[in-house]
Order: structure tokens, then sequence, then C-alpha cells
């Protein structure tokens, strides 16, 4: 490295950049670049050019590293994105003498990818589960939760499960889901299949069981959000990876939609229990969610606006409407302000509405 590059400023501040360009994006709803900075590797290659006019200035090509997902998903639009997100990370930083030159976006090499098999035209086995099986399983179309247990928890996981449908979740408990007349391994295998995450209750004898480990590698082999409820035994091999909750059973229905809240399909399914909010206290029980809310498309945003207009339990419980926020919180037209950057305002009308 020559003298000169060794006082560069912009590289070693790079990922401090990339956080704050991703925080406006996320103000200003542009999901995909957001996307691509929060998932990239990212190296930078330090280049120099001269300015007549101000001397030495710096040049700095930076390097996105992106899953093949995510880049395949944006290829087409990749010199746009590359050009913008140059362009952003310019106006905000405010070293002298240095900018990003130019910003790349490249494909991630995966090792060991079976691509035949992600192609779709390898002929091989594959579950497929009819709508009617689904609505079977699951009751309704909330958020899908494969609660994995030991027998000893049947009673508590039956609670679990009553509790967490208020907030537009639907789970799957065996001994309690199955009906008398399916063959128990084919409807557990349908509910694998189909879960959108697993929910393991780590009691100290959760280990001793062979289905449960095999349901957490199931749920490990689909890539689904996986959440560990710690009962006595600390998360321990693939479980291990993520995340764990230690808490009372009082707390866990809230922790647990803390965490699976920042999945698109989760708020989607959280915004559908809003809007089918049948009493104050549900209200607010749902209220308390609001400040994990990370992140909204536009469509999110409309659909609680009218959620909270439309429906009298919500519009009336004081964590909805924020008119007691000592004990209740801000209210949603606060945290909508806070993730949209516009100025929603609870009227005198009672309603919603968006201001300049």
């Amino acid at each position: 490295m020559s003298d000169h590059q060794s006082n560069f400023e912009l590289p070693k501040n790079i990922e401090h950049y990339l956080s704050a360009l991703s925080k406006i994006c996320a103000n200003d709803g542009q999901k995909e670049i957001q996307k691509i900075i929060v998932n990239s590797h990212i190296r930078i290659h330090e280049e120099w050019s001269f300015d007549n006019w101000n001397g030495g200035t710096y040049g700095h090509a930076l390097y996105l590293v992106l899953p093949e997902p995510i880049y395949l998903s944006v290829v087409k639009q990749k010199t746009e994105l590359q050009n913008e997100i140059r362009d952003k990370l310019n106006a905000l930083h405010n070293i002298q003498n240095e900018f990003i030159g130019q910003v790349f976006l490249e494909m991630e090499i995966a090792e060991d990818d079976d691509w035949r098999k992600e192609s779709g035209l390898l002929l091989i086995r594959k579950r497929s589960i009819s709508p009617d099986t689904i609505k079977r399983i699951w009751e309704n179309d909330g958020y899908k939760v494969f609660l994995s247990h030991k027998a000893d928890l049947k009673k508590d996981a039956a609670i679990l499960k009553e509790k967490l449908k208020k907030y537009g979740i639907s789970c799957f408990v065996a001994h309690k889901d199955i009906h008398p007349t399916q063959e128990w391994q084919k409807e557990i295998e349908n509910a694998l299949f189909s879960m959108d995450s697993l929910l393991a209750l780590l009691s100290d004898k959760f280990h001793d069981s062979f289905w449960t480990d095999q349901e957490v590698g199931f749920a490990f082999g689909r890539a689904v959000p996986i959440i560990s409820l710690k009962l006595g035994l600390d998360p321990y091999g693939f479980i291990g990876k993520f995340q764990a909750l230690s808490c009372s059973w009082e707390n866990a229905p809230q922790e647990i939609v803390k965490i699976l809240i920042k999945h698109e399909l989760m708020i989607n399914a959280f915004i559908k229990a809003i809007q089918n909010c049948q009493n104050f206290d549900d209200g607010n029980l749902l209220a308390e969610i609001l400040p994990s809310l990370d992140n909204l498309s536009t469509q999110q945003v409309n659909d609680l606006v009218i959620a909270f207009n439309t429906n009298g339990q919500v519009n009336e419980s004081y964590g909805f409407n924020g008119k007691n926020p000592s004990y209740y919180g801000k209210g949603l037209a606060y945290h909508l302000s806070r993730l949209t950057g516009n100025n929603y305002r609870l009227m005198q009308s009672g309603k919603i509405e968006v201001k300049p």
C-alpha cells in the first residue's frame, strides 16, 4: 500500500455510511436498494485520480457481492442500481477529496451448489400439499408456526397456540391438531412442508426425542426461521445458530412475535389480526408489537391506516390511538411517522391521516 493510500478515510468508514444509507432507504421505502446493502459482502478498491482544480482527489471502486437469488432479482436493473447507490453514498458522506467512483454489483459464488435440483427441471419426488390439506392443518391463513415439543409440554403448547392466534399466527401442535383418522406421520410431514417457521420448546427432555431433532433439522433444511424457547435446556446443534428466548410462559407470546415480525409474511398476518381485532384488550395487546416494526411497504402502511380507521375496537384502544402513552405507548400514528418519514396524525374525527 502506498503512502497516500494509508491516509484514506472513506474505505475505513464505508460500513458506517452503508448503515446510514440502509436507514435512509428504509424511511424512503426503497426496499430493493436496502436489501442489496444489507445482504452484501463488500470489498473496496482504492484508486487515484488528479483534479486540476482541487489537487489530489481519490476515487474508490465499491464492490457489493450478493447472494445469487438477490443478484438475479436485480440484474436487469444493475446499471441503474449501481449508479443510484454510488450517488447516494457520495451525497451522504462528508470526507473531503474522496468519493465512490463506481459501484459494482457481483454475484456470490457458492460452493457445491446443487444447481440441477434448484433449476426445477430435475425429476425428483416433491411433496405437493393440496389447499384443503393446508386449511385442515393450519385452520386459517395466518402465519404458520410448527411447535416442536416433548409430550410433557402438550398442555402448555396448546395454551401457547391459542395466545399466538391473537397475533395472526396459526400453530401446529401435533397432539392437538392431528385428526384421529389421519396417518399421524404423514400429517406431521405435511405441516413441516408447509410451515413458515418453527418454534422449539426446549424442555429438559427435548433432546431425548427422536422426532423433535428431526423436526428442527427439517426446518433447517428448508431455511425457514427457527426460534427456540429455553425451558430448562440450552440450544444445541443446529438450534444453537438461531435466536433463543429465555422468558416466562406469560411473556413468551409477545417475545416470539417480536422476533417473527421482522419477516414479511408475519407482518401481513399481524395486519390481518388488527383488521379482525374484536375487543380493546386485544387491541392493546397487538399495539405492544408496534415498536418492533422495522420496515413497512407502502401497501402495508395503507392497510394499517385502513384497519385503524375502520375498526372501532382498534381506534378506541389506547395502544393504537396513543391517548394514554404513559401506559400504552405512543400509538400507531407515531410509529407510521417513524417508519415512513411522513407526518401521520390522529385527527379530531378519531381517524389517522397523513399531513404535509
